[in-house]
């Protein structure tokens, strides 16, 4: 599985998907040995600049996909502890780090994880894919490139990085070794949104479309135009921020005449939610995606990756949506339209 070379999706593997959307590859290896995973920065959480305190959100959804849990020890756990409500049998938890290795221990043994490591290299080595979680850092871009030289398959949780340039690097990295690498919203993968792109012939050529969300625009607007890639595709060359920082409205301009206004707010302005326009000659359709097992569709996508090459998400489109979202971000504060090349290339 080391050193596998990239393969991007077939219009064939785009037509013949699962219920998730997913080429049935990812169908075809359910049978096969579950793969070995290690869970990297998986058991703490912290945004910058505040204390990194025990329980992780997508760190204990990510083991119990998996793994599934011990509910008394699951008791134990202190901070969010989210059982997950589908399982996948393709894969096992077998190792976990998190800087702090109390909480570590107490998620291993209400997940039933095999081995805690002292450091992330450890828990990388001697497995057959690693999982890299949002640990609110921003910054778990970092444990990437270890796995990475080592040929390890890796998944790194959204956003890969806060600075396109940053997620750049990491993209060349993966590229450069040939490595198997994802890093992608949950968010592109329920079935919600693959159904609305298997609309978008009934609605027509569409040149505006919306999405929103709350909380930062960073790090939560990644997930509301992941919709939009998700559904139709890659392109943004600019964007001009009209909003403010508490509440951003993002026109994002693409270079195939499309227009989409990006919302996001925070919790003082909007509460948390997310929800996708698209407006068609033909059509007009408004989603409100269903959120339920959207980290099992996720992993499920990654194990196709690792098993079959299929790459659902280049990292360069990955890429490109956090250099729209860092153009957005810019754009308020410069009072002024800013090119995605420009950020790609900011110092």
């Amino acid at each position: 599985m080391n050193r596998r070379t990239f393969m991007t999706r077939s219009a064939s593997a785009l037509a013949a998907t699962s219920a998730s959307g997913l080429p049935f590859t990812a169908q075809a290896h359910k049978d096969s040995k579950p793969l070995r995973l290690a869970l990297i920065s998986a058991a703490s959480y912290g945004r910058p600049g505040e204390q990194r305190l025990p329980g992780s959100h997508h760190g204990t959804a990510f083991a119990t996909v998996f793994n599934g849990w011990d509910e008394e020890m699951a008791k134990e756990v202190k901070g969010p502890f989210v059982r997950a409500g589908k399982r996948l049998s393709g894969g096992r938890v077998v190792k976990v780090w998190d800087p702090d290795e109390k909480a570590a221990r107490a998620m291993a043994k209400a997940c039933n994880i095999e081995t805690i490591t002292q450091t992330p290299e450890q828990c990388a080595e001697d497995v057959d894919a690693v999982l890299i979680v949002d640990d609110g850092s921003g910054a778990q871009w970092k444990y990437a490139e270890y796995p990475l030289r080592k040929g390890i398959p890796t998944f790194c949780d959204k956003p890969l990085a806060m600075r396109a340039k940053t997620a750049a690097e990491i993209g060349q990295l993966a590229r450069e070794t040939e490595t198997p690498f994802m890093s992608a919203s949950s968010l592109r993968f329920v079935p919600d949104i693959i159904q609305l792109r298997r609309e978008l012939p009934r609605l027509g050529d569409i040149h505006l479309a919306t999405a929103a969300c709350g909380n930062d625009l960073i790090y939560y607007g990644i997930h509301a135009l992941s919709m939009i890639y998700a559904v139709l595709g890659p392109g943004a060359i600019s964007a001009m921020n009209v909003g403010r920082p508490d509440a951003n409205i993002a026109r994002i301009r693409f270079k195939d005449e499309r227009d989409v206004v990006l919302m996001v707010g925070e919790r003082a302005k909007m509460r948390a939610g997310y929800q996708i326009n698209l407006y068609g000659t033909n059509g007009w359709k408004t989603v409100t995606p269903d959120l339920t097992d959207l980290y099992t569709y996720l992993l499920e996508a990654f194990l196709d990756l690792v098993h079959s090459g299929n790459e659902s998400v280049p990292i360069e489109e990955e890429i490109e949506v956090i250099a729209a979202l860092e153009a957005s971000q810019r754009s308020l504060e410069l009072g002024r339209e800013v090119s995605l090349s420009e950020v790609l290339q900011a110092k």
